[in-house]
């Protein structure tokens, strides 16, 4: 059973934290207690709130994400979470290079939870500034992985 999701993009101010403040809402909103947290490949802004167009955005949704503070993937992940969702192919990669030998949890990209998308990756609005669209695309494989949690559980 799947009892803690850990959601990783490369900076961890917008994709993942997003996905993050998300899935709380609605994990709480559906009774569903999970531990869930959010994490990036890179370092650059380790200790950084998520990016102020992103907070913005999902403010206007109603998703409070001003408490966050972004923090780097670590190997240890891998112990403490059920589930590893990444936001792109890149993610993947690089977050399997820290898997330690042996383990087993699975790590998947999260818009395989939104069937309906056409897309894989999730694309980033750090670069290319669809903000709106990035919330749309979280709250959509949001939806898919409650289901899937939903019957698991």
């Amino acid at each position: 059973m799947i009892q803690s999701v850990l959601f990783v993009c490369l900076g961890n101010i917008c994709r993942s934290p997003t996905a993050e403040i998300v899935l709380r809402q609605k994990a709480k909103d559906a009774g569903l207690p999970l531990r869930i947290d959010s994490a990036g490949t890179g370092s650059w802004h380790i200790g950084s709130a998520p990016h102020g167009p992103m907070q913005k955005a999902a403010l206007q949704k109603g998703y409070d994400m001003s408490a966050l503070r972004a923090r780097q993937f670590r190997r240890t992940d891998y112990e403490e979470f059920d589930l590893i969702l990444v936001m792109d192919e890149k993610n993947q990669k690089d977050v399997e290079r820290y898997r330690p030998e042996g383990n087993n949890t699975p790590v998947r990209r999260y818009l395989d939870y939104a069937p309906d998308q056409p897309l894989r990756d999730m694309p980033d609005p750090y670069f290319n500034k669809k903000f709106d669209q990035t919330i749309d695309l979280v709250e959509q494989a949001c939806e898919g992985l409650l289901k899937e949690l939903r019957q698991k559980a």
